[in-house]
């Protein structure tokens, strides 16, 4: 008889990780059999099998105390957001790990416009300016400069040789009981209420991933061996109208109203730009998408905690 194959755990980190599709990787990890650490700032414990570490990320020699001498096949960072805690994470990790994953963002394309999906080469990170002066310390900043720390951080593990870096430019999250984001929400209590929802003249779709597909696609990646930016993405784009649609079945006493404005904030999943990804990067690597419109009744009853699609 045949021996099987002994396949080798692999020793991961994840950083953060502690919600949404965070935590969905880190049971996908710990199924797999993998040696799973968790490393955040104490504010939630990981779940049972995974290793804890404690340490503030900003902090270098907290950081590199909470290590130790630990060695990991893949680190999966989910809440690197600026220049600065790019560079401290490129030291500390340099020569500690075969494989970084970066959880990256679709807002890195916040400065194109494009009728066709944009995609990887459309921004390249080495040819990002850096610019570790600006405030990133301030949440204010932070939040209003999120697609450009999330660009400068690209850049930083992108500069110099020797680092095994890739950054999954991650679409917009559907899906789940536990959308923290309110973003679905704003729209479902708009519609029970009849009240307007604020759109672009020009109002774009977008692309779009459930929150499952992209946890399947953090795993496939600590896996694989490609380097540099890669888009993730479903297959399609979704209208702010679709979107609606799903949301208004669920509530069929309300009402619909959308309100384009020419200046002002608008509803969220609603863009003035054009700026849907193209994914054929990791459809070419291997990972099989599905399709936005497959899942999206699945991902809003979800959402909205109903029980149906």
């Amino acid at each position: 008889m045949r021996k099987a194959r002994e396949v080798k755990a692999r020793e991961v980190l994840v950083i953060g990780g502690s919600r949404y599709f965070g935590k969905r990787l880190i049971a996908r990890l710990l199924a797999a059999g993998d040696r799973v650490t968790v490393l955040n700032r104490g504010s939630s414990a990981p779940p049972p099998g995974a290793v804890h570490l404690v340490a503030d990320r900003d902090d270098e020699k907290s950081l590199t105390a909470a290590l130790g001498s630990r060695t990991f096949d893949a680190v999966v960072d989910q809440v690197c957001y600026t220049p600065r805690q790019a560079a401290i994470a490129r030291r500390v990790f340099a020569g500690r790990t075969r494989r970084y994953v970066l959880t990256s963002t679709v807002e890195v394309y916040e400065y194109e416009d494009s009728i066709a999906p944009v995609r990887e080469t459309d921004v390249d990170p080495a040819a990002v300016p850096v610019d570790l002066g600006l405030p990133w310390d301030d949440p204010e900043f932070l939040d209003t400069h999120y697609g450009e720390g999330k660009r400068q951080a690209e850049a930083v593990f992108t500069a110099g040789p020797g680092f095994p870096f890739t950054a999954v430019r991650v679409a917009h999250v559907l899906g789940g009981d536990d959308d923290f984001t309110g973003r679905v929400e704003h729209y479902a209590s708009r519609i029970r209420a009849g009240t307007p929802i604020a759109v672009p003249v020009v109002n774009h779709p977008a692309t779009y991933i459930h929150v499952e597909e992209i946890a399947d696609f953090l795993f496939w990646a600590v896996g694989q061996d490609f380097t540099g930016p890669v888009n993730a993405a479903s297959h399609g784009l979704l209208t702010t109208e679709e979107l609606c649609a799903e949301i208004a079945a669920h509530h069929p006493d309300g009402r619909t109203v959308l309100r384009p404005v020419e200046v002002g904030e608008v509803s969220p999943f609603s863009f003035a730009r054009a700026y849907g990804m193209d994914n054929s990067r990791a459809t070419r690597l291997g990972f099989r998408f599905t399709h936005a419109r497959q899942w999206l009744p699945k991902a809003v009853a979800e959402t909205l905690g109903k029980d149906g699609g």
